[in-house]
């Protein structure tokens, strides 16, 4: 083993993040741009305003026309004026930035959906510098925005990483790495030929925290897989530096292997800096207004005297938030985060950190309500929301992402384990409530009931939101799916899309939505499935406006999968359709600024089918009411409503007087199974 090639070294610097962010940040230094704009504290309505109405897309879904890029389709101008006229605002595209890892010079593939990125520019695979922004500017003659990603919690194996196992300057300072002595080499495991690293025993990572090395085992291993992924440590083979030693590195990875962990309090600061320069280069070079903050949560681990590691809830991804949140309010963007952990975690990062939060809190509850015809947990986990002093619009209420649909539940794992919540007429533990809760979920969406659905380790199922409703409908064979099942399933998708879009705050719903997407069997993407990550079964192809009406395979290699609906372009034409009554739900949105409004009251109710949302309109409009029926049988129930002005209760989709609320604040409603209402008060009381 030899010292490695200056010039490949260089080549390295080259193709780096870290090199990349220094550069850019001169231009930065000693001038008046990052100074106009206030920054230190989230500004959730604010960011909501530019754009409440989101299609989420997923690079690798994409069906292109013959010989066309990934980008070119999503600037495409038959698509937005497909996406306007739906009434979309904003489109995610999804990590586009290069990804996976080097081998030498080599490039080898992204092992997360380009969740593994290795430099800031645009996968050429997926299009060019040019083309995005095209999409750019495409978006913004149709008043929609862009939306960008910043992934601070990791990085893939590219050249930053190559650079720090070689213990180049800086670089091993990006990463929670720590070179072990050579006389403690026998204890770590040889790592296979054409491998570059492998992951560790728990009895290994107990023995290197025993002998000081690392901070030991974390608090949960995400993704845990027996034989694929036992611990949140992996070692790589021997490595020699630019120095000419020869080491063996243990790193954190949170998530897959070849996502190693990136480091935010190493006195080289090297982390924030390339993280920064990448929200930067977003914004300024890309065009985006807004950034998603993948992973967030997992910015601080912390050696502890007895038990596990502290890694959640830890203060360091706070401030590590509030610095990154910070720079990008000062270069006139916002961002999100997509953070599945406690509610406190999720309350604590918005103070100063990101504008807009995921809403993991009742995205896994309203699910249950369907799958159960009970909206008791729903209820619960709409008031957590308050009782944390989360406001719901700074919340992204959203149908199916590119993610599995997580069962983890984290807020009743962790922290509040051995809190006592009301539920079903009995107290019970955290810990008790969220396996009753995954038990009840589980038995209904996957194995013998939905054999099409799958379970993700053990984070939740792999599903679509259509896949989500038959099993709730108890259909087991999906290829046995009848018009009238289509009518049915169409029917409560509308039902899940009023649930999201008629509060405060942003909604989101992806391509698979549009189209009403089936899971892909999964023997069609097996191969994407070897490590255990059963989510390419929900990532299937889709072709919203006809540019390729033939083919079956995206420019990402993903299949088409089996769509209930049609393409965009075909259900625009008719009035029935998905698209054409989300349409419809999204111009009431729009008009009454629902997004904007501030929501008052989840209503106590007698049906356990039943959800009651109440909320206050901006401008004076009066008070709206959101009510749903997630059963299977119609209710007839009079609701309670208190401090409400009376008058005559409006229809506003449809358009018709529904009755009157009385002065004494009730209202009888009448609700068909899996139907909803938007409602309007109209008081009569002078402003």
């Amino acid at each position: 083993m030899t010292t490695p090639d200056k010039d490949y070294i260089q080549w390295l610097v080259d193709q780096s993040m870290l090199n990349a962010a220094k550069q850019r940040a001169k231009t930065y230094s000693g001038q008046a741009r990052l100074w106009q704009r206030p920054f230190a504290e989230a500004r959730p309505r604010d960011a909501t305003a530019i754009a409440s109405v989101w299609f989420t897309a997923y690079p690798a879904s994409i069906i292109t026309r013959e010989g066309g890029s990934v980008l070119e389709a999503l600037g495409d101008e038959k698509l937005w004026h497909a996406l306007s006229e739906v009434g979309i605002q904003g489109i995610h595209n999804g990590p586009l930035k290069l990804s996976g890892g080097l081998q030498g010079r080599k490039r080898t593939p992204s092992v997360d959906g380009n969740f593994d990125r290795m430099s800031f520019d645009i996968d050429p695979s997926l299009g060019s510098e040019a083309e995005m922004l095209m999409l750019s500017r495409v978006a913004a003659a149709h008043n929609a925005v862009v939306i960008d990603d910043t992934i601070p919690s990791h990085t893939g194996k590219g050249a930053d990483f190559r650079l720090a196992e070689m213990a180049y300057e800086d670089y091993p300072g990006l990463y929670h790495m720590v070179e072990i002595k050579e006389e403690d080499w026998p204890l770590l495991p040889e790592v296979p030929k054409g491998r570059d690293a492998v992951n560790l025993l728990p009895d290994t990572v107990d023995l290197l925290k025993a002998k000081h090395y690392i901070v030991g085992q974390l608090q949960r291993v995400i993704f845990f897989e027996p034989g694929v992924k036992e611990t949140d440590w992996s070692v790589t083979p021997v490595v020699v530096g630019v120095d000419g030693k020869a080491r063996r590195w243990v790193y954190l990875h949170y998530f897959k292997e070849g996502q190693p962990s990136l480091n935010w309090l190493d006195p080289t600061f090297a982390a924030q800096q390339m993280i920064i320069g990448d929200a930067l280069h977003a914004i300024d070079i890309m065009g985006a207004r807004i950034l998603r903050l993948d992973a967030n949560g997992f910015l601080g681990v912390e050696r502890r005297a007895e038990g596990n590691a502290w890694s959640e809830s830890h203060p360091l991804s706070v401030n590590g938030n509030q610095l990154l949140g910070g720079a990008i309010r000062k270069a006139g963007g916002f961002s999100f985060q997509e953070l599945n952990l406690t509610i406190d975690d999720i309350a604590a990062m918005s103070k100063g950190g990101a504008d807009l939060s995921y809403d993991f809190i009742t995205r896994p509850a309203y699910q249950h309500a369907l799958l159960t015809g009970n909206t008791e947990f729903l209820r619960l986990m709409l008031r957590q929301v308050h009782a944390f002093g989360i406001d719901p619009a700074s919340l992204i209420h959203a149908l199916q992402n590119h993610d599995e649909l997580t069962l983890e539940l984290v807020h009743f794992w962790t922290l509040h384990a051995h809190d006592n919540y009301l539920y079903m007429g009995q107290t019970f533990p955290g810990n008790i409530l969220r396996e009753h809760i995954r038990e009840e979920m589980y038995e209904r969406l996957a194995g013998e009931h939905a054999p099409y659905n799958l379970k993700f380790v053990t984070n939740g199922v792999s599903c679509t939101t259509a896949s989500i409703i038959t099993a709730a409908l108890g259909i087991r064979d999906l290829d046995a799916i009848t018009e009238a099942d289509v009518r049915q399933i169409q029917h409560i998708h509308i039902l899940l899309v009023m649930y999201n879009a008629m509060q405060p705050g942003v909604f989101a719903l992806s391509g698979w939505d549009l189209v009403g997407a089936l899971p892909l069997p999964a023997e069609q993407v097996a191969h994407l499935m070897q490590d255990g990550d059963t989510r390419w079964i929900h990532r299937g192809a889709y072709d919203l406006v006809d540019l390729d009406p033939t083919c079956e395979l995206s420019a990402g290699g993903m299949p088409r999968p089996k769509t209930l609906y049609g393409s965009l372009s075909e259900q625009l034409l008719n009035p029935d359709s998905f698209a054409s009554q989300l349409k419809k739900i999204l111009a009431v949105r729009r008009a009454y600024d629902i997004a904007a409004s501030r929501q008052i009251l989840i209503a106590d109710v007698q049906h356990p089918g039943l959800l009651v949302l109440v909320h206050e309109l901006p401008a004076g409009k009066g008070t709206q009411i959101t009510a749903l029926n997630f059963s299977n049988t119609a209710l007839v129930e009079t609701l309670h409503l208190p401090d409400i002005a009376p008058g005559p209760v409006v229809d506003i989709i449809n358009e018709r007087v529904e009755g009157d609320l009385s002065e004494n604040g009730e209202f009888t409603i009448s609700l068909d199974p899996y139907e909803g209402l938007a409602l309007r008060v109209v008081s009569s009381t002078p402003l």
